[in-house]
């Protein structure tokens, strides 16, 4: 498994919609979380920072870097019936 650093500066969005949603909330809750704790924890803040951040910009670097796109399950299901009803538009 290699780390391409290159295709990381690309900024391709490689975050799914689910994924997006999942993202902003566990990043708004490690946010609140890390305000309420009386040590202030700050590797909470960092991480509920890193998730909101990734799920509201659509871009993940470490996806980006492993060649890793969760937008492609979405479309390629869409594309799949599209190339059906082309497929029963031709024979009929």
């Amino acid at each position: 498994m290699n780390f391409d650093f290159k295709r990381m500066l690309k900024f391709e969005h490689n975050i799914g919609e689910k994924e997006k949603k999942y993202r902003l909330y566990a990043g708004s809750a490690l946010l609140v979380i890390s305000l309420f704790i009386p040590g202030g924890e700050v590797l909470l803040l960092l991480v509920g920072l890193a998730l909101v951040a990734t799920g509201y910009s659509g871009w993940c670097p470490v996806y980006s870097g492993l060649n890793k796109n969760t937008c492609e399950a979405e479309s390629g299901s869409e594309a799949e019936s599209s190339s059906e009803t082309k497929d029963d538009s031709s024979e009929g």
